[in-house]
């Protein structure tokens, strides 16, 4: 096997079972490993302390596999892992949840695997060098543990640039997934596009803080920004609310807004779909001196590394400046960001220049995470992600 000396000192990390090996910690390569090869991953002494998937173009140069040096990289390996992911999921979901997320990167030891279950499809993600090089044996250990789905594999993202690697969309067995997969979520139905919808379908992670907005919103008159496929403000309309405005700024995720409300029987005439770009919208509304009761903020990623903070934050603050001017007094703010390089602490801190700058109180009434079946490991802060802030607005 190909060897991996770190310098001394930096084997520390490795120690304490963080998944990510930075080229600047390496102090010698031995051999010639090809992208995605299983490597030995040794201390400067040269004693063996993991094994891990080697990534030449990308600055994580070693992503852990195991961190026992004698463990075998194979079909067995990958069916024990995905049957402890199966098996820490069985205690977060009820039989009204058809749609999950199975495995969470490297939060469970797959580092750059994602796996999401759409009722009877399972959307595979390779995302890193490793993850890629080790698809055979990955699909014929999800044929052994779930032999009866359909795997969908929709390997694509900046990411995958990072890794020197292509896109991949494809199905390892079966027919190609239909347009569309009904899924059912607490008590909602929703129709979901696993080959052309954003991530690998639906974003899954809000499920939680969906049925949170579902309990708030009665008799309420709310705002969907960034609205995708209409989850929060279909959840809004279902539990009661007086009247739901989404903005999507792109038609044909318009459309699927629309679709949702009818199949959820819910009231079309209170339902309204805006596709404007978010910002642009939001300051529409503020000289128009709309007012709201209820603000849902959930844009996408501004920020995939640490140089891009500052512009991510700024981005932050507008948003949350412009959404604390539209919310009548005692309104309700769920916002939130996806951006790993924001940290709750300082997602906390941009909330509150936004306050200032709005001229408003803001109190927290709850911080929001991602549901658990996105499982977090206590070795990998990285992995949460979603962090958010149920605000009441005065």
């Amino acid at each position: 096997m190909h060897t991996i000396i770190l310098k001394p000192g930096r084997e520390t990390a490795v120690l304490r079972h963080h998944p990510w090996i930075f080229s600047g910690a390496i102090q010698k390569v031995m051999g010639d490993p090809q992208m995605g090869e299983t490597v030995l991953v040794t201390d400067a002494k040269k004693q063996p302390i993991a094994v891990g998937a080697y990534s030449p173009h990308s600055q994580i140069r070693v992503r852990i596999w195991a961190f026992t040096p004698d463990a075998t990289i194979n079909q067995d390996f990958f069916l024990n892992r995905l049957r402890a992911a199966k098996l820490r999921r069985e205690s977060l979901l009820h039989k009204n949840i058809t749609a999950y997320r199975l495995v969470n990167s490297e939060a469970d030891e797959l580092p750059g695997i994602t796996i999401d279950v759409y009722a009877n499809y399972i959307v595979l993600q390779c995302l890193s060098a490793g993850a890629y090089f080790c698809r055979a044996l990955l699909v014929s250990a999800l044929q052994i543990l779930l032999p009866e789905y359909t795997i969908f594999e929709k390997s694509e993202g900046s990411g995958l640039k990072k890794e020197g690697l292509t896109p991949v969309k494809t199905t390892h067995n079966g027919e190609l997934p239909p347009e569309l997969i009904r899924i059912q979520e607490n008590e909602l139905y929703f129709d979901v596009d696993i080959t052309n919808g954003h991530k690998t379908g639906f974003y899954l992670d809000q499920r939680d803080n969906r049925q949170l907005v579902f309990r708030t919103s009665a008799n309420k008159r709310v705002l969907n920004c960034c609205a995708y496929t209409g989850g929060f403000g279909i959840a809004a309309l279902a539990g009661g609310a007086v009247d739901v405005t989404h903005i999507e700024s792109s038609a044909k995720f318009a459309d699927h807004i629309q679709a949702h409300v009818k199949l959820n029987h819910l009231d079309t005439h209170k339902n309204h779909v805006i596709v404007a770009d978010v910002f642009e919208q939001l300051r529409i509304y503020v000289e128009q001196r709309e007012q709201f009761d209820l603000i849902v903020l959930d844009p996408p990623k501004f920020a995939d590394a640490k140089h891009q903070l500052i512009t991510a934050c700024r981005g932050y603050k507008d948003i949350n400046r412009l959404a604390m001017k539209l919310l009548k007094p005692g309104g309700d703010l769920f916002t939130f960001s996806c951006s790993g390089a924001i940290t709750p602490d300082l997602f906390s801190k941009v909330i509150a220049d936004a306050a200032i700058d709005a001229k408003r109180q803001v109190f927290v009434q709850q911080r929001l995470w991602q549901a658990p079946d996105h499982t977090t490991n206590i070795f990998f802060p990285e992995g949460l992600y979603l962090k958010g802030l149920w605000c009441r607005v005065e």
